[in-house]
């Protein structure tokens, strides 16, 4: 039983790698947010990343390499689609579905013959993998259904006595997880976006799609093919509602709907300059980039300050949009006004 998580650094990188090669669990930053890793080979070590987040099983993991070389010791019969967007976009914030090697734990995959792959592009993650000598699966480092946590101190509140070790390595960069592009069901899929766009991603795969299910429901008899498809993600305690359209439009509604509110606490999720009397203001940022990369630590945010119902001001202008409406969807419940 783990009593208390040790907080690591770069320096501690060669003890980390041994306890991942030992079967153990250690979080670590990437660019997008911080992994809950453990050996791609074990299918313990898999079964022990579920139980500490709680997280069900049929929720596939994704699988991380040093380098992009390294994806053939995972994945088998590389499309040129697949190969294309490696040469692109890897090392980086982008995850393929692609066919599984046998060498890869069924618990990794969840029991399907494809597996999620990334090669990530901050040193700590990539240096954390030759480390163990072995890829690392890994999913976000916090409770299934929780807001992916930005910081090690995001991590330590949700694993603390749950995992071995937390690698510190400051804030993530990107903020949101890696887009995932199925190359497996015949050309390119987009199932979840992130930080690298529909529109780069367009450039080198021009006939690539889109999944119904990116900001829609997965249906409960529907098997999830990559993470973060199926099941409650990204929420706070409080209860989130999206307010998406123009700043005028928006900041009337939010006025009217907190002058109604007798759900505890308020707080404003601000995108526009406002100003929402009693009610807790935090500041996502202007342009969706920055609005990805500080979402999740202001959700975390208005938990801390005990913040019971959020109101999430939102306009996709940006190519970074259709991630930050996804993320936003989730913790929300799908729970919108469009105005």
């Amino acid at each position: 039983m783990i009593v208390e998580t040790k907080l690591l650094t770069m320096e501690n990188i060669t003890d980390a790698g041994e306890i991942i090669r030992r079967g153990g669990l250690v979080a670590f930053p990437t660019e997008t947010v911080y992994g809950l890793g453990a050996s791609a080979y074990d299918d313990d070590a898999a079964r022990k990343i579920y139980a500490a987040k709680g997280r069900p099983s049929d929720n596939p993991l994704i699988v991380h390499v040093a380098s992009k070389e390294e994806i053939s010791a995972a994945a088998r019969d590389i499309s040129q689609d697949a190969k294309r967007l490696i040469d692109a976009f890897m090392p980086g914030p982008l995850t393929l579905i692609l066919h599984k090697k046998s060498v890869i734990s069924d618990g990794v995959t969840a029991g399907l013959d494809t597996v999620a792959v990334r090669c990530p592009s901050h040193g700590t993650a990539r240096a954390l993998i030759r480390a163990a000598g072995v890829p690392i699966a890994a999913p976000s480092a916090n409770i299934s259904g929780k807001p992916s946590p930005t910081t090690a101190r995001d991590v330590m509140e949700d694993m603390n006595g749950r995992i071995d070790a937390v690698i510190d390595g400051g804030c993530c960069e990107v903020g949101v997880e890696s887009t995932i592009v199925d190359t497996t069901r015949g050309g390119c899929v987009l199932l979840r976006p992130g930080g690298i766009t529909f529109e780069m991603l367009r450039t080198v795969a021009p006939d690539i799609r889109k999944d119904k299910n990116i900001l829609l429901p997965l249906a409960a008899d529907e098997k999830p093919v990559s993470p973060g498809m199926k099941y409650r993600h990204y929420a706070p305690d409080a209860e989130v509602t999206v307010i998406e359209g123009g700043r005028e439009a928006v900041q009337r509604k939010i006025k009217e709907l907190i002058s109604r509110n007798q759900n505890g606490k308020c707080g404003v999720l601000l995108m526009y300059d406002a100003v929402y009397d009693d009610a807790v203001m935090i500041n996502g940022g202007s342009t969706n980039a920055e609005y990805a990369r500080n979402l999740f630590a202001a959700l975390r945010e208005f938990d801390r300050l005990g913040v019971q119902t959020v109101f999430a001001e939102f306009d996709e202008n940006d190519g970074c949009g259709l991630a930050v409406r996804n993320r936003l969807y989730k913790a929300a419940a799908y729970k919108v006004i469009r105005v």
